[in-house]
């Protein structure tokens, strides 16, 4: 449905360490958590940025670690959520073998459940940022929540089109994805299917539910076309060697919002490596200097 698939980019992907308190919060009988890191010498009223990963992925993966420890040698604090998909306190990737009955709207009541717990925690209006499709999540949370982020940070988040994704699934699992998603809106919602595939994952369980909730065309999953009306102040960051959303360069000169900031780091990739990085955190911080 995205632009091409990212398991074999994530699971590939080492893990860095980094010093960072383990939160945990209740939510629909679940427990959510996250990596927390102060920075020296602050504390969460001062600032914070939400981080949000992507696909099937967790927040200790490389581009997110990465960006929390240059966050805080910025003097900026940080918290990276783990994204449930349904499982309580899940950590690391999700196994594709598991049963899925989380949805991508999931994450839109996720993150307002962590911008709650941080007011009680001192914080005011956080920034929230996010990768890939933890970015599109993210954009979509703060559409619908606008009042409780002080702004927005979208690195290469997730395009779509319609056509795209009638083609990448016939190419990927050999079968209609118009022939899957109707067998799913007519089924019991909460009924599994045997599916043959859902996401990147081939022969996947997945509820009814689930699959209309990531496969059923809405034009929200565009990113760009989601910023054409945001209203909070917004930094988007790409590749120009991005293959996994490669035309999000093209796309976001077509957003005519006074709100949204976009800018292009050349040379890299959709995983922002090395001094990448680096430049993705010089933007971020000239962003947030411009929201004070």
């Amino acid at each position: 449905m995205f632009k091409r698939s990212l398991a074999t980019l994530l699971l590939s992907v080492p893990t860095l360490s980094l010093a960072a308190q383990q939160v945990t919060i209740p939510f629909n009988g679940l427990n959510l958590g996250a990596n927390l890191a102060i920075a020296e010498g602050s504390n969460l009223s001062d600032n914070i940025v939400v981080l949000t990963h992507g696909t099937l992925a967790h927040n200790e993966m490389e581009i997110i670690a990465t960006l929390q420890s240059l966050l805080s040698d910025e003097g900026i604090n940080s918290l990276a959520v783990n994204l449930s998909l349904g499982l309580d306190s899940r950590q690391g990737m999700y196994d594709c073998a598991d049963s899925h009955r989380h949805k991508h709207s999931d994450a839109v009541a996720e993150l307002n459940a962590w911008a709650d717990w941080l007011t009680t925690q001192g914080a005011t209006q956080p920034i929230f940022a996010g990768h890939s499709r933890g970015g599109n999540q993210t954009a979509w949370f703060a559409d619908t929540y606008p009042e409780k982020a002080k702004a927005q940070v979208l690195i290469a988040p997730a395009t779509w089109s319609e056509d795209y994704a009638q083609e990448s699934y016939q190419k990927r699992y050999r079968t209609p994805l118009n022939d899957e998603l109707q067998r799913a809106k007519a089924s019991d919602q909460s009924a599994w299917l045997d599916t043959p595939g859902f996401i990147y994952c081939e022969n996947a369980r997945v509820t009814a539910a689930s699959f209309v909730d990531y496969y059923a065309p809405n034009p929200r999953f565009d990113t760009p076309t989601l910023l054409k009306t945001a209203s909070v102040p917004t930094l988007v960051i790409s590749g120009s060697e991005d293959n996994t959303v490669p035309d999000l360069p093209e796309k976001m000169p077509n957003v005519d919002n006074s709100h949204v900031t976009y800018y292009n780091i050349e040379g890299a990739d959709h995983f922002f490596r090395d001094l990448y990085a680096d430049e993705v955190i010089d933007q971020i911080v000239e962003f947030m200097d411009t929201l004070e």
